[in-house]
């Protein structure tokens, strides 16, 4: 079978790219955002099909063909529990709507995508008490698709948590293989997912799949494996700084410290700075560590709070640095052949609003190839290096 054909929107740097693979060629790709079209142009070529426009100005003349898959990874800030709640209403994540009326159109032209994959954070399921995920299911049935959704969590894959949510939509006159759905939740079905399909329309749930995917092996990497001999692009943090960093732990986060200097065998950690209330009921800023060998979420440098801290600990030497953007790059799944902006904050921000790249290909691999009669060797589920 020749190669999959798709359309990326939100595209970012083209980690949703990266992830399908080589066997996948993309016919359109769109991201508003000039920085990020940079960085996509720098690693995938200057005569990329590349939209730069918003996506509510984009025409459907502008889609070449019947595309097998349209990815969506759209706006997440008005769905984050950092956000403002505004959910699929907001300016930001309400751009779903306008990508979608795209896809609407197609169905009119009879050139719908064969499957269409939305990614965004799993606030997406209970923004409003849930009626964003009930309006964005109502539109996938009356739009011809029989869908479902995963939670996937990139630390199945690499050393950093980041639980994202994967809605899988296959048309209608597609049919689904054997062994690629069950009658029940399972894999990557989690608790909260249950819930918000048991809040959908009787309309919608009987348009749900629940897809079935196999359980990922054991992950062979920790944080340590991603972290760069010679940082680039940051600097260690002065003796006083550290101080100050520490000094903001609570006690239970001062005695995780504590053990790990008593085994006097070096360790890296991640600290996060948070907004927590205090006894008396005032808001004071924590800085809160791990040594589990995984680094929190990254996120998009909004703030110095969003930024992650790796802290180096050996005995009673405790040295402290920002995360650089190549290790950040690493912790999303990408080779370091990938090229990275120049400047610390664009880096970060391509990086953090982007998917983790195994995961997609996991992802492809394990669904969406079967799905749509690619067949996948063992070996392509894995991202070169």
């Amino acid at each position: 079978m020749s190669a999959l054909t798709f359309y990326e929107f939100f595209a970012g740097g083209g980690m949703a790219r990266m992830g399908l693979g080589p066997g996948w060629t993309p016919v359109f790709a769109n991201d508003c955002d000039a920085k990020k079209n940079a960085a996509y142009r720098q690693n995938w070529g200057a005569d990329e099909p590349l939209d730069s426009r918003l996506v509510q100005n984009v025409a459907t003349r502008d889609l070449p063909g019947c595309a097998d898959l349209a990815w969506a990874s759209f706006p997440c800030q008005d769905l984050s529990l950092a956000g403002g709640g505004t959910g699929l209403a907001g300016e930001r994540s309400g751009s779903f709507w306008a990508f979608w009326d795209l896809m609407s159109s197609l169905q009119k032209q009879a050139r719908a995508p064969r499957c269409i994959v939305l990614e965004n954070v799993g606030g997406l399921l209970t923004s409003h008490q849930g009626e964003d995920f009930r309006a964005l299911a109502d539109a996938l049935g009356q739009g011809g698709y029989r869908f479902g959704a995963l939670l996937m969590d990139a630390v199945d894959f690499l050393p950093q948590s980041r639980p994202r949510l994967f809605i899988v939509a296959l048309h209608r006159n597609v049919a689904i293989l054997e062994g690629l759905s069950s009658e029940l939740p399972a894999q990557f079905h989690p608790v909260a997912l249950q819930q918000a399909y048991a809040r959908l329309s009787a309309k919608a749930q009987r348009n749900w799949v629940w897809w079935k995917l196999p359980k990922p092996p054991e992950r062979s990497i920790d944080l340590a494996d991603v972290i760069e001999a010679q940082p680039t692009g940051v600097d260690w943090h002065t003796p006083d700084e550290t101080l100050s960093l520490l000094s903001m732990m609570h006690e239970r986060h001062r005695d995780k410290l504590a053990a790990v200097q008593a085994n006097r065998k070096a360790t890296v950690g991640t600290i996060y700075r948070r907004t927590r209330i205090d006894n008396n009921g005032n808001r004071v800023q924590r800085a809160e560590v791990r040594f589990d060998g995984v680094a929190g979420c990254l996120r998009t440098p909004g703030g110095g709070s969003s930024r992650q801290t790796l802290i180096f600990v050996d005995g009673e030497s405790v040295r402290t640095r920002l995360v650089s953007v190549r290790e950040a790059a690493r912790l999303m799944g990408l080779p370091d052949s990938y090229q990275l902006p120049a400047r610390y904050n664009e880096g970060y921000h391509l990086i953090g609003d982007g998917v983790a790249v195994p995961v997609v290909r996991y992802l492809a691999a394990h669904l969406l190839e079967p799905l749509l009669g690619k067949i996948t060797r063992p070996e392509a589920a894995t991202i070169p290096a």
